[in-house]
Formats: structure tokens, C-alpha cells, sequence
């Protein structure tokens, strides 16, 4: 569950949290198209990768930044043909003696990793970031990275047909819209979907590490980004130094049941921001009593359809709206002032204000949600009968209204999709170092349970929990005990199980644009992919 990039900001990479791979004892079959043969023959050898020219590329936060690129084969099963380029950044290492690269990944798919790299080694305590070379890149059809997909540009424009298909032809206005992207992504790319998906772009890393000389690599990876780092560990276990999965997603659910899952984790989530709400009646005159609080969002939702606030947000672009908020409490305040505007004093446009800066997307986003899509769609197989997402989806929705039917339709162009899916591989890895696992008990994008199960399949590793925490993505946001955790591990390679307490609820704000810096991550959120 994704939404596609707005503005640098709160939703640069709208774009969710699931993720597959393929089996890695046959990563060979199952990054070549579906229904290809595998043959005895041993694959042809990729020449040896040029060594990378780096070049500044300074911003004045992070002064020391590098940019690159990188040649990758687009099948990696022949080396010899097509070429595709990944687009890199670098915050090279001070330190006299170096633990080599940190690769790191926000998340999506779909999510752009090149501002990640200046973010990490800043974050980092500064004896720990000067022994690597931190390295952000925009994953194969991602941002600056070429070729770029772009399957349906417009997509997202509002006002949109009501999610919520309670008739026949809100439905088919839906279906419509889902199909036709689908569509247009055949029509626009088929020459590389074959080729965009989490294994192919697992084996695009192992490419970089060659290209940096480097014997082994460390990986920092968010949400989908967990995803990612599992499966190159899974392929090349023997390559790994350390590994930081931070939101982790649940690999046994790739991708239908995890999304599924994320429905119901991100009703709970939404209660727990309309709880908090109630504890504030005397800012937002909502009320005291958390259900009659959730009465009155259901209200603004119904009014939405009949008229859209500002012409711009009915119903979907309302869920679009707040869905970030079950991404990161730090939007709370903003978003309560908004509902309150709204419902007690009839002001529609701090609504509208909170829709252009958490759910509208920007052209750009057409990138993030079209790569989204195609690795989602690629991973793994999706029902192709529509009775049966009918029927799943109207059973969730009745015990988890307020994202199903949303999320749904952000993923229902792989009911129709015409690249077939691969196998989703099993992840379990007994030939690792220690993997660092950190996870939010209450995390509603990749839900608790996932963070178990990468557990029991990763022998050794550790997991970190943060306890009654909800944010998605935890390291370096704050929490002074989480990020001692992961320096430690980078440090050393060390982990053990932990618990550490949560951080504070934000507080009501008085400035509709503020984020309280109680609530910390403001930074990191801005960089990570919702949906991812």
C-alpha cells in the first residue's frame, strides 16, 4: 500500500508498503520472464562493472555529497543486452579505517533513495557515520534513474469516483480508472516491466557492490526497503556485513494478504488519531467520546460527496488526506485542525490546505506509483477475478472502513495486469550475520506481525521493538534509545532483543502548518515513501 510522490515534503513518495521476491534457489528462473524455460547451460557472464566516477554534487546540508551511475544489465540473465542505469549518491567516510559501503532505501517501491544517503550519515552519530561510505540510489524505473516509468499520468487527479463503491456505477467509474493505467503501462513499457521487480533490482545491488570494489556491503533498509535487503541477503548471504530493517514487512503476505492486513492495521491506527483527538476537545470542539469523534469524520466524509471541499477533496482525496497520519503522529495536530475547521465552523479550506500538502501528488508521482505498480503487480500472482477482491473487500471493509476500499483500488491494476507474476521466494536465511530488525508494536503500514515473521526466518537476528509506538520508520527519528540501538550495531555488528518506550504524543498546536517537535521524525517522514 503506496501513494505516489507529492511535494518535497510530508508525501514525497506516496507510494505503500509491500513487497515479494522470488524464490532465491532459482533466482535465475524467476527473474527471467514468466514462462521462460530455464536450461541446464550456464548463464552468460556480465562483463566486470566499470568503476564508478564520482562527482560532487553538494547541497548545502549535506556538503560532502556525491552523485554517480551505474550500469546494470535490464535482464540480468543476459548480460550482453540491453543496458539500464541507476542513478547513486555518496557520503564518503572520514574515518582512517572503513567498514565499507551502507547502502540505503526509503522504502515504496517506487521510492527515491538518493536524499536518503545525505539524511543517514547526518543522522548517524558522527564516529559511526565516518567508517562508511553511505550510499542512497534510485532503484531501476525510480526518479533520475533511466528508463523511468510513467504509465498514467493524471491518475490521481481529483475529484475521483467515491472508493467506497456502494453502487454499480461508482464501481465501474473505479474499475475503469484501474484498468485503463494497467493498460497504458502495457502499452507504454512492456519492453521493461518483464524486468521491474524487487529480485531483478536485489541483483542490480549486487552489480553496485562489484562496482565499488567492495568484498561485502552493510544495508539500511525502510518499509518495502526490508523487503528489498532480505531478498539480496537471500541471494548473497556471503556478501552481507550488516543489515538494518527498519518497518519490516511481513514476506509470507507478498502482496495481496499483506495488503489485507494493512486495511485493518490502519483502521486501528486512524482510531487511535481520532482518540486523540477526543482528549482535546477544548482546541477542536469534536467532542470527548472517541466514537462520537469517529461519527463526526464519517459525516465530513458523507458531506464530501455530495460537495468537495474546495472542489478538490470528495471522499477518496479525504482518505488521501489523513492516511498519512497513520504513517506518522506528527501530522496529527495539522490534520485535527483541519477536521475541526470543517465540521464545527463550516471552513472548508484548511481542509483543502491539508489535502495539497499530504495527498495531492505532483506529476512526479506518476514515476512512484507506476514503479509501485509494477513490482507489486510483478512480485507475485494477484486474483484475476474481481468477484473475489469484491468479496474480500467488502468483508474487511465492514470491520475496517476507513482505508479498505481505498487501497484496493491503489493496487487493483494487478487484477489486470498482463506481465504474469513471478513465484514469491522464501526469504529464510540461515547464512547471514545478525540482522538488526526494528519495529513499531502499533505500525499500521507493515503491522507487527510481519516484523515475527522476518524474525523466525532470519536466524540470529535481533529485534528491537518499540513499544505502543505507531510511526512507520523509527530509526534516527528520535527515539534516543532506538537510535542507540542501531549505532551500536553498526559499530560492532552486535544485537540483541530489546524493547524500547515509545516517544510522546504530539501536542496540539496552535499554527495549522506546525509540526510539533515533540513528536520528532519530521525530517525522516519527509524522506520516506507513504504506502512504502
Amino acid at each position: 500500500m503506496l501513494h505516489p510522490a507529492k511535494k518535497r515534503g510530508p508525501f514525497t513518495k506516496r507510494a505503500v508498503v509491500l513487497l515479494s521476491i522470488a524464490t532465491a534457489t532459482v533466482a535465475a528462473v524467476v527473474t527471467s520472464p514468466a514462462g521462460a524455460t530455464p536450461t541446464a547451460a550456464a548463464p552468460a557472464r556480465a562483463a566486470a562493472p566499470a568503476a564508478l566516477r564520482w562527482t560532487g554534487c553538494a547541497t548545502q546540508r549535506y556538503p560532502t555529497l556525491q552523485c554517480a551511475s551505474l550500469t546494470v544489465p535490464l535482464d540480468h540473465d543476459r548480460p550482453a543486452g540491453r543496458q539500464i542505469s541507476l542513478a547513486l549518491t555518496r557520503v564518503p567516510h572520514t574515518a582512517r579505517t572503513s567498514q565499507g559501503p551502507l547502502l540505503v532505501n526509503p522504502g515504496g517501491p517506487g521510492g527515491s533513495g538518493r536524499a536518503l544517503a545525505g539524511f543517514i550519515a547526518s543522522a548517524l552519530p558522527k564516529d559511526v557515520a565516518a567508517q562508511y561510505d553511505v550510499i542512497g540510489f534510485d532503484p531501476r524505473g525510480v526518479g533520475k534513474s533511466e528508463p523511468t516509468l510513467d504509465c498514467g499520468p493524471g491518475h490521481f487527479t481529483p475529484v475521483r469516483p467515491d472508493s467506497v463503491p456502494r453502487d454499480l456505477q461508482t464501481e465501474q467509474a473505479n474499475l475503469e480508472r484501474v484498468k485503463s493505467f494497467a493498460e497504458s503501462c502495457q502499452t507504454k513499457h512492456a519492453d521493461v516491466l518483464p524486468y521491474i521487480g524487487t529480485v531483478s533490482a536485489a541483483r542490480d545491488i549486487e552489480v553496485l557492490r562489484t562496482a565499488l570494489g567492495a568484498a561485502k556491503v552493510s544495508y539500511f533498509g525502510y518499509s518495502y526497503g526490508t523487503y528489498l535487503g532480505a531478498v539480496y541477503a537471500k541471494l548473497h548471504p556471503d556478501r552481507v556485513h550488516r543489515l538494518v530493517l527498519d518497518s519490516v514487512v511481513d514476506p509470507g503476505g507478498v502482496w495481496y494478504e499483506d495488503n489485507l492486513a494493512q486495511d485493518r492495521a490502519f483502521d486501528a491506527r486512524h482510531k487511535a488519531f481520532l482518540a486523540w483527538v477526543a482528549q482535546y476537545d477544548e482546541k477542536y470542539k469534536l467532542g470527548t467520546d472517541p466514537a462520537g469523534v469517529e461519527e463526526r469524520w464519517y459525516a465530513m466524509r458523507d458531506a464530501l460527496r455530495t460537495t468537495p471541499a474546495g472542489g478538490k477533496v470528495g471522499p477518496s482525496e479525504l482518505e488521501d488526506t489523513y492516511m498519512p497520519g497513520g504513517y506518522y503522529n506528527g501530522y496529527w495536530p495539522v490534520l485535527a485542525e483541519a477536521f475541526s475547521a470543517y465540521a464545527v465552523t463550516g471552513d472548508p479550506k484548511p481542509l483543502v490546505a491539508a489535502y495539497e500538502r499530504f495527498g495531492a501528488v505532483e506529476p512526479s508521482a506518476g514515476n512512484s506509483y507506476s514503479v509501485y505498480t509494477a513490482v507489486q503487480c510483478r512480485d507475485s500472482a494477484w486474483p484475476t477475478d474481481w468477484n473475489q477482491w469484491r468479496t474480500d473487500m467488502w468483508r474487511t471493509h465492514a470491520k475496517a472502513p476507513f482505508m479498505t476500499w481505498n487501497n484496493a483500488w491503489y493496487n487493483a491494476p494487478c487484477a489486470f495486469w498482463q506481465t504474469e507474476p513471478l513465484a514469491a521466494p522464501d526469504v529464510t536465511n540461515a547464512d547471514l550475520p545478525p540482522a538488526l530488525l526494528l519495529q513499531a508494536t502499533d505500525d499500521a503500514a507493515t503491522p507487527f506481525e510481519g516484523a515475527l515473521s522476518m524474525k523466525g526466518k532470519l536466524k540470529g537476528s535481533a529485534l528491537v521493538v518499540e513499544e505502543g509506538g505507531g510511526n512507520h520508520g523509527i530509526a534516527l527519528s528520535g527515539n534516543k534509545c532506538l537510535d542507540e540501538k542501531v549505532a551500536a550495531y553498526l559499530r560492532t555488528g552486535g544485537a540483541s532483543d530489546a524493547t524500547c518506550p515509545s516517544q510522546a504524543a504530539p501536542k496540539p498546536t496552535a499554527a495549522t502548518r506546525a509540526v510539533p517537535p515533540s513528536a520528532g521524525g519530521a525530517a525522516l517522514h519527509g524522506l520516506l515513501g507513504f504506502r512504502g
